[in-house]
């Protein structure tokens, strides 16, 4: 296990892959950790170097007291890529990630180089609605709202699958105030204005079935971005990525290909 000490926080991550090669970053969703891409990584072709880490409040990474800001979560990556000595990479966001991949492309362009959106928004519901779910998990903890989030992130077939009890495992344990903290960073952020700036390769994911971040919200996303490419994951919910691996990969390796990053 590695952890990076940036100063005012420690964050797990974990570097995968040849130094030399072409670098992809993931940032994995409120409420999971990096094992969110377990079943990705070996779709990918051989000989990228593959960087994963778990935000503040979420997985091994350290959890300060909530709330949080999106700039301190874009910060924390940033951070994170200086300490690795990494430019030039393509940053896969999901959800909160995809959120902060737009801040880090706005912030400092000369560290990506494309980004991949995945069941994103430039803004995510609304500060009532977080607040109140806030509330709900300082009243109840995070297994409270469990059950509706999970039906929000998975078709229902998986969740009759052995594996969903897995990910329900993952949501529950993670620490209260890193989901507070995450979810106050999600109400205060509003990117429609800088998003619709950024020009760089851009391809936008959607799953068919997101509860959370529907295929609609994720297509206005995109459609800030001139040139982006737009995807639909059939039968996945907010997780593609864990529901549909191999499909996801595919839609990365052809953007990779297409960007010339492999």
């Amino acid at each position: 296990m590695k952890i990076a000490d940036l100063g005012d926080i420690r964050l797990h991550y974990k570097d995968e892959g040849p130094k030399s090669g072409p670098v992809v970053v993931f940032a994995n969703s409120l409420g999971t950790d990096l094992r969110l891409w377990d079943s990705v990584l070996p779709h990918l072709p051989k000989g990228l170097r593959l960087i994963r880490y778990d935000k503040r409040g979420h997985g091994l990474s350290d959890c300060p007291a909530a709330p949080y800001s999106m700039g301190t979560l874009v910060r924390d990556v940033e951070s994170l890529l200086d300490y690795l000595a990494v430019k030039d990479c393509v940053f896969v966001g999901l959800s909160i990630g995809g959120m902060i991949a737009q801040g880090l492309a706005v912030k400092r362009l000369d560290l990506m180089r494309a980004m991949v959106l995945s069941n994103t928004g430039a803004k995510i519901g609304t500060r009532e609605m977080w607040q109140d779910r806030i509330e709900a998990v300082k009243a109840g903890g995070i297994e409270a709202l469990s059950d509706s989030i999970l039906e929000r992130w998975f078709a229902p077939a998986f969740r009759e699958t052995p594996e969903f009890t897995a990910w329900r495992n993952m949501l529950i344990r993670q620490p209260k105030e890193g989901y507070i903290g995450c979810s106050a960073a999600i109400a205060g952020t509003d990117f429609i204005t800088p998003t619709s700036g950024l020009r760089l390769p851009t391809l936008a994911i959607a799953g068919s079935e997101d509860g959370s971040t529907p295929p609609d919200l994720v297509a206005e996303t995109a459609a800030l971005i001139p040139g982006s490419r737009f995807e639909i994951i059939r039968r996945a919910g907010h997780l593609p990525c864990v529901e549909q691996p191999e499909a996801y990969a595919a839609l990365l390796t052809t953007f990779l290909s297409k960007i010339g990053h492999i």
